[in-house]
């Protein structure tokens, strides 16, 4: 049973930060890649950033390059996303799961999702 959760969310105005965390078991997050992805209301699910478990590579879509930085501290397994100047269209429940590279990006390895973070950024 793979148990993701999503933490720190929130309400913040436009230009502002905030810094999520995807806490795993340790069986999932040592030998996997991790991402994040997020769904805005009335949109698809759409991918964000991903973690490669071996070594520090990172991939980001082309709205998050530059604002965004994703991490991961294998000894909490424990995913972050550092989001920086933030802007309305960022609002969204950002999710993590576990990734695999697929037709170019990057798609959830589990069906199961955790109940997400809400990140709401106002005008």
């Amino acid at each position: 049973q793979v148990q993701l959760v999503e933490s720190g969310g929130g309400l913040v105005q436009a230009g502002g930060s905030l810094r999520l965390s995807c806490a795993a078991s340790a069986r999932t997050f040592r030998i996997n890649d991790m991402g994040w992805f997020r769904q805005a209301p009335g949109k698809e699910r759409e991918f964000v950033a991903a973690s490669i478990w071996r070594g520090a590579s990172t991939y980001y879509t082309d709205f998050a390059k530059g604002r965004f930085t994703i991490s991961r501290d294998n000894a909490k397994n424990t995913l972050y996303l550092q989001m920086n100047s933030l802007k309305p269209e960022d609002t969204a429940v950002y999710y993590c799961n576990v990734v695999r590279a697929y037709g170019g990006s990057w798609t959830y390895e589990y069906d199961s999702w955790g109940q997400g973070t809400q990140v709401t950024v106002s005008s």
